[in-house]
């Protein structure tokens, strides 16, 4: 299975997706999925894919991309998992997607209309509900860390952080980075050579 390549084509895109996690206070939505015929108990070695699919396109490295690289290199060495660039069991991709999104929406309101009561001589005022619809636009970032069978090129695990993209400062960018790589290898249950799952690490502080 030939990993997914980024969408990412511009730089600014690129410095957007670093604040996916700050869309909400609870952090991004994770998803995963694991190819259900993988064994896991055969990988103990890694590296990282060639090329890496956020640098594909642009033919360089940038702060981003390196502290992604620090990050992964962090979670699969707790996991157990040691670092071979020559013949690794496992190798490590990631890439990211910001695109533009479009919510619809209905808000129940309520209004009222005035008639003249002419058995109380005065205006009765009617309440009457309806939907007031309205349209959000906003821009969605996805950043996706593939764990990839190196002998046979075959994609056997794969993580998502998803949400709301927003502007910040350099350094919260980084810490955003960090939280989604974190919550994301959350979801990655097995250790080097074995197939059993194990339960989510807790964070380091």
């Amino acid at each position: 299975m030939k990993p997914r390549t980024t969408w990412l084509w511009k730089s600014g895109a690129l410095l957007m997706l670093a604040a996916v996690l700050s869309a909400c206070a609870t952090g991004p939505r994770i998803r995963t999925e694991t190819d259900p015929e993988a064994d896991f108990s055969r990988y103990r070695t890694w590296a990282f894919y060639e090329p890496i699919a956020m640098e594909e396109n642009t033919g360089y490295s940038t702060w981003i991309t390196d502290r992604i690289k620090t990050d992964i290199r962090q979670e699969m060495g707790r996991r157990g998992y040691t670092y071979d660039a020559k013949s690794p069991d496992m190798k490590v991709n990631f890439q990211g997607i910001v695109q533009q999104r479009t919510d619809v929406y209905s808000t129940p309101m309520v209004d009222y209309q005035y008639f003249y009561s002419y058995r109380s001589r005065r205006y009765v005022a009617v309440p009457y509900w309806y939907d007031q619809t309205q349209v959000s636009n906003y821009t969605e970032g996805t950043l996706t860390v593939d764990l990839v069978d190196a002998p046979r090129n075959r994609l056997v695990w794969t993580g998502d952080a998803i949400g709301r993209v927003g502007r910040k400062p350099p350094q919260e960018q980084l810490q955003d980075v960090d939280r989604a790589i974190f919550e994301i290898f959350q979801r990655f249950p097995f250790q080097a050579g074995s197939n059993v799952p194990v339960p989510p690490t807790p964070p380091v502080k």
